[in-house]
Parts: C-alpha cells; sequence; structure tokens
C-alpha cells in the first residue's frame, strides 16, 4: 500500500451533523488538516470504539465509504472515539524523503541512520500504523480499556478547552508514556503549526488562541526490530473543538456544526507569535 508518499499524511475524524441531533463521525486521510482526501475501509481497522461514561466501550457502527472518508456512528453519550489501523507497507521514493522527515520533526538520530543507508544505495522501506482518537465533549474521556499502539490524551483535571486558553496531553506508547516526542498543534484555518516536544511523562501543553476545530499530530518513527534495513511507524491524531459562542450542542458534543472557522484573517499573526517557532506546511 502506497498511502505514505510524499509527505506524511495524517489520519483524522472529523465530526458531521447527522438526523435527531446525533453526529456521525467521518474517518479520513488528507496532506493537511482539515482537508480529508481520502478513506480508511473499516476492514482496515484493528481497534475501534467510544468512551460512554463508565460503561466498557462501545463499537461504532460503519455506516458508508465516500470518496473521501469512512463515516461511521457514534453511541449516544460518547465521550471520545478512537481507531487503529492494520500495519501498511510503503516504499518512499528517494527524493520524497527528506520532505517526510521534515513533515514529522524526525530526530537527528533517525537522519544520521538514513543517512548511513542512502550510502549503502538502499530504499526507504517503512511499516506503519494509523490511531486517531477524537474528543465530543468538552472534558476530557478516559482511555480504551486496552492501551492503543499509539495515543494522544487530554489531562485530565484541566479547563474545557477555550479561546485563549491551552491544552495539555499526553503521548502514549502501548500504554506507557514516551518522552521527546514531536507533537503538532494545527487550527483549521491556518497554515501554521505549533510544535513541541513531549516530557519524560509524555506531556505537550499548547495555546488555543483560536475557536473552531483542531488536531494534535505526531509520528513516532524508528528502526524496525525485525529488519535493519527497515523503519516502523505509528501516526496518532488528537481531534476537539475549542469552545465558541456559535459551538452547537450536539450528543453532548461540544463540537461545532460549521465545518470552517471565520477566523482565517487572525489565524497567522495569533499562532506565528507563539515561540519557539512555528513552521509552515505545504
Amino acid at each position: 500500500m502506497t498511502a505514505l508518499a510524499a509527505q506524511a499524511h495524517d489520519t483524522w475524524f472529523e465530526a458531521r451533523p447527522a438526523d435527531g441531533g446525533r453526529v456521525q463521525l467521518a474517518l479520513g486521510t488528507g496532506n493537511q488538516f482539515p482537508i480529508q482526501e481520502t478513506p480508511i475501509g473499516a476492514e482496515y481497522l484493528v481497534a475501534q470504539g467510544c468512551a460512554v461514561g463508565a460503561r466498557a466501550p462501545v463499537r461504532m457502527k460503519p455506516l458508508q465509504t465516500d470518496e473521501h472518508a469512512l463515516l461511521l456512528a457514534p453511541p449516544r453519550g460518547a465521550l471520545s472515539c478512537w481507531v487503529q489501523s492494520q500495519p501498511f507497507d510503503v516504499t518512499v521514493p528517494p527524493d520524497k524523503v527528506e520532505l517526510y522527515l521534515r513533515e514529522i520533526r524526525a530526530s537527528d538520530a533517525v537522519r544520521q541512520r538514513w543517512a548511513g543507508l542512502q550510502q549503502q544505495g538502499l530504499p526507504w522501506r517503512e511499516r506503519y500504523v494509523k490511531h486517531a482518537r477524537i474528543d465530543l465533549t468538552a472534558q476530557p474521556a478516559p482511555a480504551t480499556a486496552q492501551p492503543l499502539g499509539m495515543d494522544l490524551l487530554r489531562l485530565p483535571d484541566q479547563p474545557a478547552p477555550q479561546i485563549g486558553g491551552r491544552v495539555a496531553a499526553q503521548v502514549l506508547r502501548d500504554g506507557r508514556p514516551l518522552a521527546d516526542q514531536a507533537i503538532e498543534a494545527r487550527h483549521e484555518s491556518s497554515a501554521l503549526g505549533i510544535w513541541r516536544r513531549s516530557d519524560a511523562e509524555g506531556h505537550v501543553d499548547f495555546p488555543l488562541p483560536l475557536p473552531g476545530r483542531w488536531v494534535l499530530r505526531g509520528v513516532d518513527l524508528r528502526p524496525s526490530p525485525d529488519d535493519p534495513q527497515a523503519w516502523v511507524s505509528r501516526f496518532v491524531t488528537l481531534a476537539f473543538d475549542v469552545g465558541s459562542p456559535a459551538a452547537a450542542s450536539q450528543n453532548g458534543s461540544s463540537l461545532t456544526s460549521d465545518t470552517r472557522s471565520n477566523s482565517q484573517i487572525a489565524a497567522t499573526p495569533a499562532i506565528s507569535s507563539e515561540p519557539p517557532i512555528s513552521t509552515t506546511r505545504r
């Protein structure tokens, strides 16, 4: 499968209004949030579900697959929903690897290892898994009963995401904190992203200068334990909404029914002023 191609193609959830005041979740892959371009088939999901209060996780019902996304129906009262895909293999052309590494803020160790493989004339071969989560309420939701391969969870006991506030999350790999992982926060109307690296407990923290849809994204890329000439990666996203007066209440959700923010003009200066450096993605 060649879904990775030239850039880091993330997979994320988008909440869409449905009949009866409910929501549908669109799971799609794209080059840059929030434009979904291709779906992941339901048959490729090895784990999926939603947290509903104190109950055991409840599976989502796949509805249909359109040109851009897989549509799923979450259960009523869902707090947070997630998926994990099966592994896929990809070979990236040598002239596209640098763009990919830049897109994910790859470590110096990864770059040095790739330089050594290039000197041997070896191709970039990678096996990757996609993980996506969406929070459907203003308050953080509990983790899955069984840890996902990669996860991003908003920290408990923090305020609901609001304009001018901040969001704190924890990066987890197999249920354990992942330190020094590059994570980017992206807003739906901005060409800029804000990068942070997780601390020793896997924690990252971002400002929220704009209302509307946000996504946190990251890729854990490392050498394959089974093949010294290949790589393994885990993509992860966390989608959530920053409240505004226009936010619609759907199924207990804080997500807006409007798919675009009206803050395009304010987005670039608001985000680019945040240190250390905000980067533009192509």
